[in-house]
């Protein structure tokens, strides 16, 4: 089969399009024919090597996927060939004790073919495109779960979204205006800001031009005279995470569920405690999130944001695309 894939950790020069070694299928696992996968920076730290996590070199990354069903390991039944499904990238492996991330600690779907284990399927109906169900698990079912579960977001609260323009920015920003709320969205550039408000955000900040701390701040007012939003996202962490702590409301909710920025930033304990704020993680997603989710899209309550669609061939310039943060929205590669 084809695939992008690495045979070491590195930067994006150790990427490489090619033949690769079909999978093999373990008994109760099956064999798909990827039909769409979008990108996310998954993709990025798993090239790069992860603590902690070992990646099997070589490498495929790719962890949402759309696919049909091209093979059936020993003891798989309920499913059938050229059934169109959705992967739940997470496996929990009860006997091992272990849990399997596609294209992270498994191969992933950077390839023609993967293999997922069986109990990871969703079955697709013929409303919802390959495009937008490959969109859905990591970004949007994040987003879904951060939210709504774990931020009890509520009609009518003020909301900011940080790094808005991208897959999980841009999911967010749907998923809160149909909860409801009122978004403010910031990006990096003044083009960014018009297509977020096309989508729906009530307010947008450019950041690379006006601080956005001292946006919130103009707009509703200092910290301590009832200034700033119930809800603010911040996934970047690094240089933001602190200016971000100082545009809650007292009261109010910083929801993360990531640090693609850096991990270990600068904390003001002291807007925690002045302002009784509620600083709530969000791990990934739960299987109801992604079936909620695919109800949406066939539904057509929910349109997923994809920036552009490339062949596999073009994978390499997909995940540069990515890295240098040059989308709006999902990047999608089809074999």
């Amino acid at each position: 089969m084809k695939a992008v894939f690495f045979e070491t950790h590195g930067g994006p020069e150790v990427l490489r399009y090619g033949d690769f070694p079909d999978p093999q299928i373990p008994p109760g696992w099956v064999k798909l024919r990827v039909r769409a996968t979008s990108l996310n920076y998954l993709d990025v730290f798993s090239r790069r090597g992860l603590p902690g996590i070992h990646v099997e070199l070589p490498g495929i990354t790719g962890g949402d996927c759309a696919g049909e069903v091209a093979e059936l390991g020993e003891g798989v039944s309920g499913w059938c060939g050229g059934q169109r499904v959705l992967v739940d990238p997470v496996y929990f492996d009860l006997q091992q004790r272990k849990m399997w991330m596609l294209g992270e600690n498994r191969r992933g779907a950077l390839a023609e073919y993967c293999v997922v284990h069986a109990s990871q399927l969703i079955p697709l109906p013929d409303q919802v495109s390959d495009e937008a169900a490959a969109s859905l698990p990591v970004a949007y079912g994040t987003s879904h779960r951060m939210l709504f579960t774990r931020g009890q977001l509520r009609a009518g609260e003020k909301i900011l979204i940080l790094g808005a323009s991208g897959g999980v920015g841009t999911s967010s920003l749907l998923l809160a205006k149909m909860g409801g709320a009122h978004v403010i969205a910031a990006a990096g550039s003044d083009a960014k800001c018009a297509r977020l408000r096309e989508l729906g955000a009530d307010e947008t900040i450019d950041y690379s031009t006006t601080d956005f701390h001292d946006y919130c701040r103009s707009t509703t007012g200092s910290f301590l005279r009832g200034g700033g939003y119930d809800v603010v996202i911040n996934f970047t962490g690094g240089d933001t995470w602190a200016p971000s702590l100082r545009c809650v409301k007292r009261g109010g909710r910083l929801l993360t569920c990531g640090a693609t920025a850096g991990h270990d930033p600068k904390t003001d304990l002291r807007y925690l405690w002045t302002g009784e704020l509620n600083v709530l993680g969000s791990n990934g997603w739960q299987r109801d999130d992604l079936t909620a989710l695919v109800d949406l899209v066939a539904a057509k309550k929910l349109a997923p944001v994809i920036d552009c669609v490339l062949p596999l061939s073009d994978g390499i310039k997909a995940l540069r695309l990515l890295e240098e943060r040059r989308f709006f929205g999902k990047i999608i590669v089809r074999p």
